[in-house]
């Protein structure tokens, strides 16, 4: 019997066990701005973890719910590391549960916080535990960093993300595949987050007007500048989400701000756009712009991982599954990661609805990717010369 068989009959057995610990863990809400939702979760989470044989370590955050660090007790000094990534806060406020309630029939578990991304969590657990039981060793040290602020853009926890890749020489990361097809994500796009600020001066808009210097003149020059920065063909885009400012109808407006989202593919791109929107000038007499803002999450670009895809689509064949690869334009820590260390994205569960009312996962699909997982857990760990 072939390793990847071993592997998938481990998992297809525990199938229900699977499905089990993710009602359990879907069940306990813990969004994101709730700080204290989050230690049942992770208290869950963490005894599962330790009986696998790992370290489990709880750092609080201050914000936020802190994160949970895992690796083996029993590991040998200087071997090398990969990282498993995920995060247990969801989108979904408290009480939630009593219009969505966590469900499972024969197919699929419901609910919020399911596909996205407390399912990748379990997976990863069984991934481990088949590895553990059938006496497979990964080919590097496995060490799991969950946290809880990345629905909010891993404010606080980052910097451990950070820290992490800097040293491991892999990361896996346990966000939901893209699509029912379970498309693994090979890259992402980078966001940036603008302010632009126009300052002008008032006067009134009757007896006075050239006495004054419309901000919301300016902006709205600046508006279509914003606007004509984007390049679909490219896949830049550049969205004036949010606009803001004046006083009253009769007051030639003194200040006047608008918030802008930014996409990028690359970082070559994320460079110009930063230069091209700080390099912004007023146009409007009297009126001076306030620029801030800048590409936060760089993006995750598809070549720093080519042969992780290459190694996934080994293993797949090896459990007779198809496997495809997309590029997405959400970010999560991935993004991160992949800075510094070859990432593998979207490795979580197959379903549907992130952030919508009829998220879900497929709870077979969940049995393929642990298996999955494992697999890529065992591959070499050497990359590309």
């Amino acid at each position: 019997m072939t390793e990847a068989s071993r592997i998938q009959g481990f998992l297809k057995d525990a199938r229900d066990g699977m499905r089990d610990m993710l009602l359990d863990l879907a069940r306990i809400e813990s969004p994101t701005d709730d700080p204290q939702t989050l230690a049942r979760p992770f208290t869950l989470l963490a005894a599962a973890l330790a009986d696998l044989g790992m370290r489990v370590e709880m750092v609080p955050g201050a914000e936020f719910g802190g994160v949970l660090y895992a690796r083996p007790r029993d590991r040998e000094k200087g071997a090398p590391t990969q990282l498993l990534l995920g995060h247990m806060d969801t989108v979904w406020p408290v009480g939630t549960l009593g219009t969505m309630p966590v469900e499972a029939d024969a197919e699929r578990v419901r609910g919020p916080g399911t596909y996205d991304m407390k399912a990748g969590l379990v997976q990863a657990v069984y991934a481990l535990r088949a590895l553990d039981a059938l006496d497979l060793p990964p080919s590097a040290v496995p060490v799991l960093l969950v946290n809880s602020d990345e629905e909010l853009g891993s404010k606080e926890s980052t910097r451990w993300v950070r820290r992490l890749a800097k040293v491991v020489c892999r990361a896996y990361v346990l966000e939901p595949s893209a699509g029912l097809q379970g498309a693994l994500k090979t890259g992402r796009k980078g966001i940036g987050r603008f302010t632009v600020t126009a300052h002008g001066k008032a006067a009134h808009a009757g007896l006075d007007p050239t006495a004054g210097a419309s901000a919301i003149l300016e902006l709205s020059h600046q508006i279509q500048r914003l606007f004509a920065l984007n390049d679909p063909v490219r896949g830049v885009s550049v969205n004036v989400g949010t606009i803001d400012g004046g006083m009253r109808a009769n007051v030639v407006a003194p200040w006047s701000q608008c918030v802008v989202d930014v996409r990028v593919p690359t970082n070559e791109d994320a460079r110009a756009i930063e230069a091209a929107i700080h390099g912004l000038t007023a146009v409007t007499p009297g009126v001076r712009l306030e620029i801030e803002g800048n590409v936060g999450r760089p993006p995750m670009e598809p070549d720093g991982a080519r042969h992780l895809w290459e190694e996934a689509q080994g293993a797949a064949a090896a459990l007779g599954i198809e496997l495809t690869q997309a590029f997405v334009g959400g970010a999560s820590d991935g993004n991160t990661t992949s800075q510094s260390t070859p990432t593998l994205d979207g490795l979580g569960a197959v379903g549907d609805g992130a952030h919508a009312a009829h998220e879900f996962v497929l709870i077979d699909r969940m049995v393929e990717r642990a298996a999955l997982l494992a697999l890529l857990l065992r591959a070499p760990t050497g990359g590309p010369a």
